[in-house]
C-alpha cells in the first residue's frame, strides 16, 4: 500500500526542521565552547596578573623588610592586586551558582540611602583616578525603606558604573541617575548610568549578555575582567523580575537603564528630638541647600543656612548673643574630608561642647572616622540623603549626644571577653591580631564542639560575643550555634553570635539566621566592617 504523498511530505518537512534545530544547537554549543576556551585563555592571563603582583611584591617586601617606605608601598600594591583577584573569583563563583540554579535573591529590609552611599563610595575612587567628571542625581525618592536584596543590587550598580569608568577614556563624563516610580504597594527603582565613552556596536549589543564576552578594541587592551559581569547582571535583574535596556553606539557613549520592582516598608520619621531646636547648616552646594530647606521646613524644624566657615562663626556668635544657641551644626559636603574640615570641627567643639556636630558627606567614613571623632564630630549622615535618613540621622545624633557617642575607629573593649571558633590556624592568628587592637580578651576554639564546651562551662556573663566559623571539624558552625541556643546556659538564648566565614552568598546568610546567628561577616575579613560591628554590639 502506497503512503499518502501529503503525509510523506509532512514527515520530510518535520525531519528537515529537526535537522535544522540540531544544527543550530550544535552551532550554539560550538560557539559556547569557543567562548569558554577564549574565556579560560583570558582568565589564565587575568588571574596570573594580580597573582604575579602579590607574589612579586611579597618577595620585595621581605627583601627590604627594614625599609618602611618600600614595605608600605609593596603592601599597598598587594592589597590592590588582592582586591582585583577576589573580584575575578567572585564573578566565576557567581556564574557557577547561577548556572546550577543555586542563586537565591534575598527579601530583606534595607535603606536606599545606605545602598547608594555604599555604591558611590566603591566606584568614585576609580572615576577620580581616571579624572572623570562623576555626577550623581536622585529625584522623586518617596520611599527609602525597601525590601529586596541590597547586596545584589549593589553588585549590579557597581558593575554597570565600573564598566562606564573602564570604557570611558580619561577625562570623560559619567552621570548616575536614580528615581522611583510608585505603583500601588510597590515602587519601581530606576537606575541609569550614562557615559561618553567608546560605546558599542549594534553587533556587540546583541551578545553583550552572553557569558565570557568582552568588548574587543585596541584602545582598551589594558581593561581586565572575566567577561561575566553583564551576564551576571542580566540574570540577577531577571531573578528580581526587573529589566535592563542598553543604548550605545561607537564613539557616542553608552546609557544603561535598570528597573527593579521592590516592596516598600513605609518610612517612619522620628524627629521629636529636633522639635524646638535651632540647627545650623554649613553647606555651599546649592542643590543640597535646597534639599535641607525642603526636608527640614516640611518637618517644621528651624534652620539657618550658611555657605562658609566665616559665616558659620558669625551665625554662632549672633545666636549666643541672643541667648538662642544652636543645638546642632551640620558640616556639609562642600567641606570635603581633609584638614580644613577637622580644624573647623575642632574649633567649633572647643567653642561650644554642647553643640552636636554632624558631618553630612559623601566621604569614605571608615577612612576618616578616627580623625572626625577626635575633632569633635558626633555623627555621620551619608550623601546621598533623603528625608528619612536626614531627619532620623539628626534625631539619633541629638539623642545620643547626651552620653557622647563619638566612637573611634577602633573600639576600646578592655574588660570584655570574646569566643572565637576557627579551625584554620592562619585565620585564627589573623583574627586574634586584628582583635588585639581593641584590647578584648579572646578565647579560641579549634572546632564547633570545643566552642560549645567552652561556652557551656563558662560562668554567666563571661562572653560578650561569639565569632563562629561555619566549616569546622567535629561540629560545624550551624550545629554549634543550635547547641548553644538550645542549651541550659543562662546566656545561651541572648548572646550575640556572628558568623565569620567564607560562605558569603545570600543563602549562606539565610542559613546562619535560621541556625540562630545574629549576623554575618564574610572572609576575607573586612577590618572596618568588623570594627563597626563590634562598636554596634558592644
Amino acid at each position: 500500500m502506497r503512503e499518502d504523498p501529503a503525509s510523506l511530505k509532512q514527515q520530510i518537512e518535520s525531519l528537515q526542521e529537526e535537522n535544522l534545530r540540531l544544527r543550530q544547537e550544535l552551532s550554539e554549543a560550538q560557539s559556547a565552547n569557543l567562548a569558554k576556551e577564549a574565556f579560560l585563555s583570558s582568565m589564565s592571563h587575568d588571574i596570573r596578573t594580580p597573582m604575579n603582583a602579590i607574589v612579586g611584591m611579597t618577595v620585595l617586601a621581605k627583601n627590604h623588610i627594614d625599609e618602611k617606605r618600600r614595605v608600605a608601598d609593596a603592601l599597598s600594591k598587594i592589597e590592590t592586586a588582592s582586591a582585583h583577584l577576589l573580584s575575578l573569583i567572585n564573578d566565576v563563583l557567581d556564574m557557577a551558582r547561577i548556572n546550577s540554579g543555586r542563586m537565591q535573591i534575598a527579601e530583606e529590609l534595607f535603606s536606599l540611602s545606605d545602598l547608594l552611599y555604599d555604591t558611590l563610595t566603591i566606584v568614585r575612587p576609580q572615576a577620580e583616578q581616571r579624572k572623570h567628571s562623576f555626577r550623581f542625581e536622585a529625584h522623586s525618592i518617596l520611599e527609602e525603606s525597601l525590601y529586596g536584596d541590597a547586596l545584589r543590587l549593589r553588585q549590579i550598580f557597581v558593575n554597570i558604573i565600573n564598566n562606564a569608568v573602564k570604557y570611558t577614556p580619561q577625562g570623560g563624563e559619567i552621570r548616575v541617575f536614580v528615581a522611583e516610580e510608585m505603583a500601588q504597594d510597590r515602587c519601581n527603582l530606576v537606575f541609569r548610568c550614562q557615559d561618553n565613552g567608546i560605546g558599542m556596536t549594534e553587533e556587540f549589543l546583541q551578545r553583550i549578555f552572553d557569558p565570557f564576552e568582552r568588548v574587543s578594541s585596541a584602545t582598551i587592551s589594558g581593561v581586565e575582567g572575566t567577561g561575566l559581569g553583564m551576564s551576571i547582571v542580566k540574570k540577577l535583574i531577571e531573578a528580581m523580575e526587573g529589566s535592563i535596556q542598553i543604548q550605545s553606539a561607537p564613539g557616542a557613549g553608552t546609557s544603561v537603564t535598570v528597573t527593579v520592582p521592590l516592596r516598600f516598608a513605609g518610612d517612619q520619621v522620628h524627629a521629636k528630638e529636633l522639635e524646638g531646636k535651632q540647627i545650623l547648616i554649613v553647606e555651599a552646594d546649592a542643590e543640597l541647600q535646597t534639599l535641607y530647606r525642603q526636608y527640614l521646613e516640611d518637618a517644621k524644624i528651624t534652620c539657618t543656612l550658611v555657605s562658609s566657615a566665616s559665616e558659620a562663626i558669625s551665625a554662632i556668635t549672633e545666636a549666643e548673643f541672643n541667648s538662642a544657641p544652636f543645638a546642632c551644626a551640620i558640616l556639609g559636603r562642600s567641606f570635603g574630608a581633609g584638614a580644613e574640615l577637622f580644624e573647623f570641627a575642632a574649633h567649633l567643639h572647643q567653642a561650644d561642647r554642647e553643640m552636636v556636630l554632624v558631618l553630612v558627606s559623601d566621604a569614605d567614613w571608615p577612612a576618616i572616622e578616627y580623625h572626625a571623632n577626635r575633632s569633635g564630630i558626633h555623627a555621620f549622615i551619608p550623601v546621598p540623603f533623603f528625608r528619612k535618613s536626614l531627619l532620623n540621622g539628626l534625631a539619633l545624633a541629638m539623642q545620643s549626644s547626651a552620653h557622647e557617642t563619638g566612637s573611634l575607629g577602633v573600639p576600646d573593649l578592655t574588660g570584655k571577653r570574646l569566643l572565637l571558633a576557627e579551625d584554620n590556624f592562619i585565620n585564627r592568628e589573623i583574627a586574634c591580631e586584628i582583635l588585639a587592637q581593641t584590647n578584648v580578651q579572646v578565647d579560641c576554639a579549634e572546632n564547633g564542639q570545643e566552642a560549645v564546651d567552652l561556652f557551656h562551662n563558662s560562668a554567666p556573663g563571661t562572653y560578650t560575643l561569639i565569632l563562629m566559623d561555619i566549616q569546622m571539624p567535629v561540629l560545624d558552625g550551624y550545629s554549634a550555634t543550635r547547641a548553644i541556643r538550645s542549651g541550659t546556659h543562662p546566656d545561651g538564648k541572648r548572646i550575640p553570635i556572628w558568623a565569620m566565614t567564607a560562605n558569603a552568598f545570600a543563602e549562606d546568610i539565610a542559613k546562619a539566621e535560621e541556625a540562630g546567628m545574629n549576623g554575618h561577616l564574610a572572609k576575607p575579613i573586612d577590618i572596618e566592617q568588623l570594627m563597626q560591628t563590634l562598636r554596634g554590639l558592644l
